[in-house]
């Protein structure tokens, strides 16, 4: 039998839990992490790295099919649904494969099974380690992080079945390519799966219950994406719902209801990304003051919940839904649990939005609108792809680059971008505020030519009033 007792337990092994357990052994500590299904997560296996896959995929193909617009003449060029889903598939199997490896060189204890909390005093917790009902382990920690993740939420009368109404896990590996799909929520996961459907040929149509899709980005750049999204030939409805899905043989005929009209659309398929709620369940919280609001538990500014001795992290314990809030999250709580010098709470307005559709949309901090809400005059930059020379070469003259400051302190609020390569491009503003750069700083910074960083550079001139190239 294996060790026991352990300084820390961490029940999930997600970017969340992984990272958790890797820092904790750094720092020294005996480690223990329990996870019930795939380490990794759901990022690694059924979410972030899989699903970029797949978009790589889908933008090769766009490429390709545009082929004319490069000089190039590129015939015969047909989708391989299987060994599309093949390479998502053994992408996330290599990386499941490698987490698996550095929990190993770091000496963290593995279980294979789900965990709950099985009574004991602070210092000395208790926790059951379970296997298809089968008993794993009993074990004792004086610290338990627990890292269980979300699953996607279900709306009443939209129940996925997997066939013919499908949740992201359906989505990523589908045995047909449909024609027709119905996209039900307009948030990340929503719009990477419209671009990826409709870039492979799919007609796709998207509803939103909210005034616009994209929502929780700046409103300049939801409404820019937006028209992008429309001269591919994806259809949008905001402020519609979808009412009911009658399920036919082999299609699905939905009730859209906008503006007090309801219509029927029928398409192959539907996919349902409508937000998340926390794996709350079975952890064994019942007889302690672990708070649960809405599916999440309450956490402080540490991680710590109102249970001595019992933390939580990732998407368990609230928004920003991102990997890489979590795996930060994990790190500054065991910090904190271990008496690291110098630790500091997480800013989640420090921490960058990214969503891998085509156009790509990324951003990090307020948003013009928040910004002014709270009581900022601000100085806002703008900056397109059409002036800058690197986006034309590359075929990718439509984008925006947009931020926000405050007049007075020249503090940089936040930066919202829609375009190529964003995702890559955020970081640089994510430092800048990290560092509480303000304008000065970044306009005396020196951005290489050519890139697509130089309208990062030009949009901060922009505020100013002294952009050179447009």
């Amino acid at each position: 039998m294996a060790d026991t007792s352990f300084d820390v337990i961490i029940v999930g092994g997600g970017p969340g839990g992984y990272v958790a357990a890797i820092r904790s052994a750094q720092l020294g500590m005996k480690t223990a992490l329990v996870e019930r299904e795939h380490l990794g997560g759901i990022c690694l296996n059924w979410g972030c790295i899989p699903t970029k896959a797949l978009l790589r995929t889908s933008e090769i193909y766009h490429y390709a099919t545009h082929g004319s617009a490069f000089g190039l003449k590129i015939e015969g060029v047909s989708v391989d649904l299987p060994a599309v889903v093949k390479r998502s598939r053994g992408i996330a199997k290599q990386l499941n494969s490698g987490v698996g490896h550095l929990l190993k060189k770091n000496k963290v204890t593995v279980f294979d099974g789900a965990g709950k909390l099985n009574g004991g005093a602070a210092g000395a917790r208790k926790l059951k380690v379970e296997k298809d009902g089968k008993a794993v382990a009993e074990l004792t920690g004086k610290h338990i992080v627990l890292a269980t993740g979300a699953r996607a939420r279900v709306l009443p009368g939209l129940e996925p079945d997997g066939k013919l109404v499908w949740t992201y896990k359906e989505a990523m590996v589908p045995e047909a390519m449909p024609k027709s799909l119905l996209v039900v929520g307009s948030g990340a996961i929503g719009m990477e799966f419209a671009s990826f459907y409709s870039d492979l040929g799919a007609e796709v149509t998207v509803v939103e219950v909210l005034d616009r899709v994209l929502p929780v980005e700046d409103e300049e750049i939801s409404a820019f994406a937006h028209k992008q999204f429309e001269k591919q030939g994806i259809k949008i409805h905001t402020e519609a719902k979808v009412s009911e899905l009658k399920r036919g043989k082999d299609n699905v005929t939905a009730t859209i209801e906008a503006g007090g009209k309801k219509t029927a659309l029928t398409v192959d398929r539907v996919i349902l990304a409508v937000g998340i709620v926390g794996n709350v369940e079975d952890l064994g919280l019942e007889g302690t003051k672990v708070e649960v609001d809405r599916t999440h538990v309450v956490i402080d500014k540490w991680a710590q919940t109102k249970e001595p001795g019992i933390y939580a992290i990732g998407d368990l314990a609230g928004p920003p839904w991102l990997a890489h809030k979590a795996s930060h999250e994990g790190v500054i709580c065991i910090e904190k649990i271990a008496g690291v010098k110098g630790v500091h709470p997480l800013d989640t307005g420090n921490i960058p939005g990214c969503t891998y559709c085509r156009p790509q949309v990324a951003s990090v901090g307020m948003t013009e609108a928040a910004a002014k809400k709270a009581g900022h005059k601000v100085k806002v930059g703008r900056f397109p792809f059409i002036g800058n020379g690197k986006a034309i070469a590359l075929g990718e003259p439509e984008g925006m680059i947009k931020t926000v400051f405050d007049e007075k302190t020249g503090e940089l609020l936040g930066a919202h971008m829609v375009g190529a390569e964003v995702t890559e491009l955020i970081q640089g503003y994510g430092i800048a505020r990290t560092l509480e750069t303000t304008e000065a700083e970044l306009m005396h910074t020196v951005f290489a030519h050519p890139t697509l960083s130089e309208m990062m550079h030009e949009s901060v001139l922009d505020a100013y009033g002294r952009a050179i190239h447009f």
